[in-house]
């Protein structure tokens, strides 16, 4: 049967439609359980968009170190800055970097601490940044699949070494996922650092090269500065965080941005 309003008004019955399918669609998003009929989980997605708006984190493997660089907003001038951490220290030679909701951050590392703890314990060894990053993506999705919790609103990056004493670079996301990288970028404009990560990374980099791709990076989406930057380099010897006053002139010397423009404007 031809609907008469269809025919004389096809906007209002596309418009109509839309709304039915928003308000079938409307509950799934309530319960952290349930899936959509097409498959989602909405409140793991929505953590991946608090994600997406977290502070632009990049990281890199070295031949024999890893970087890990984090844009740090503008805190107020009376603010103590010291209590603004976007890089925190899981074991002696672990480092985690985040994108997302910092409460989440807080509870999240709070449990890995433990976690490290009770493994030197049982096993009296340092754990692994494997292990460490399969605890962290096995206690993330647990809070994808049961009632009365939500996924936690970040996504990491942990820098650390193998069993082998080789470094590794490390991503898990809300859903509970994990996996190794050589390079890569989580947090807001993430995708323009890791197209500039897969043109530029080389295997085996120096810890001097390996810093500065990572800072390059960084310098792709941001106006940084030693001040808006926070810097580890993850070493066998332990974690060794750059300073204000030797970030700066690196930064300087890497910063293109003036001869963008200028040959900008001379394409114009």
């Amino acid at each position: 049967q031809v609907d008469p309003v269809a025919n004389a008004f096809p906007s209002a019955a596309r418009l109509h439609r839309s709304t039915e399918h928003k308000a079938a669609m409307a509950g799934y998003d309530r319960a952290i359980t349930v899936f959509s009929p097409d498959g989602h989980l909405f409140q793991v997605e929505y953590a991946l968009e608090a994600v997406r708006k977290g502070t632009t984190t990049v990281g890199v493997r070295g031949k024999d170190c890893v970087i890990l660089a984090v844009e740090k907003r503008a805190t107020p001038k009376l603010q103590d800055p010291r209590t603004i951490r976007k890089i925190l220290t899981v074991d002696s030679d672990i480092a985690l970097a985040f994108a997302g909701l910092n409460a989440d951050a807080r509870v999240l590392v709070n449990k890995t601490r433990i976690e490290c703890q009770s493994y030197r314990l049982n096993v009296e060894d340092n754990p692994t940044v494997d292990y460490v990053a399969r605890f962290i993506a096995r206690t993330q999705q647990k809070y994808t699949h049961r009632g009365g919790v939500r996924p936690f609103g970040i996504s990491t990056l942990l820098g650390g070494f193998n069993t082998d004493g080789k470094p590794e670079l490390y991503q898990t996301d809300p859903a509970g996922t994990y996996y190794a990288w050589k390079a890569t970028a989580i947090g807001k404009n993430s995708k323009s650092v890791v197209d500039f990560l897969e043109k530029k990374y080389t295997e085996d980099l120096e810890e001097d090269a390996t810093l500065r791709l990572a800072l390059k990076g960084l310098l792709e989406v941001t106006e940084a500065s030693g001040k808006n930057i926070e810097v580890v380099i993850v070493q066998k010897s332990g974690l060794k965080w750059m300073k204000e006053e030797e970030l700066d002139p690196l930064l300087k010397e890497l910063d293109d941005t003036a001869e963008k423009i200028a040959k900008l404007k001379e394409q114009q």
